[in-house]
């Protein structure tokens, strides 16, 4: 019981590090009011890098030796464990999922960030059918939140290409 005690409280201590993380992501983003959609493919690719690596460890054998121990002991805590491990897992996927989403308008960026504005028009109804596309299949995108910053952030490149045309020009 000793040491199912003392495994219980690094246990408890790595849910309460995993619940601050999972706090600290849930919260607002704070960026620039003229930041471009290639910000949010690389908020996607950072938050899948530290969901994945959190989740790895979590799958890792130190880890799997110590939950197993605690089975054998029915300890209480792997309630509260097997929901965060739950959570951690939707999060990383939903992550994962976003960028493989977000890479799909990777081809659009560059002609978006450097064209002219009459070549960033050529680009205009594929990108829509894209992001369409986009809100359609994706199962953790489609929301009008995360719609809205997209096309917020594709607005403000194309604002941006605008004005450095006719600042050059």
């Amino acid at each position: 019981t000793e040491v199912t005690e003392k495994l219980e409280e690094v246990v408890m201590i790595w849910i309460k590090q995993i619940r601050q993380v999972l706090v600290e992501s849930e919260q607002m983003r704070r960026e620039a009011d003229d930041i471009g959609p290639t910000a949010e493919l690389e908020y996607w690719k950072t938050r899948m890098s530290s969901f994945s690596s959190l989740l790895d460890e979590i799958k890792s054998s130190r880890v799997k030796k110590i939950i197993s121990i605690l089975q054998a002991a029915r300890s209480k805590t792997l309630k509260q464990w097997k929901e965060l491990d739950s959570n951690i897992t939707i999060v990383a996927n939903e992550a994962k999922d976003n960028v493989k989403y977000l890479y799909t308008l990777d081809k659009f960026f560059g002609p978006l960030a450097k064209a002219s504005p009459v070549t960033m028009m050529e680009h205009i109804p594929s990108l829509m059918n894209t992001v369409c596309m986009i809100y359609c299949t994706s199962p953790y995108y489609n929301t009008s939140e995360r719609m809205t910053s997209l096309l917020l952030k594709i607005t403000n490149q194309m604002i941006n290409t605008c004005k450095t045309y006719l600042c050059e020009g």
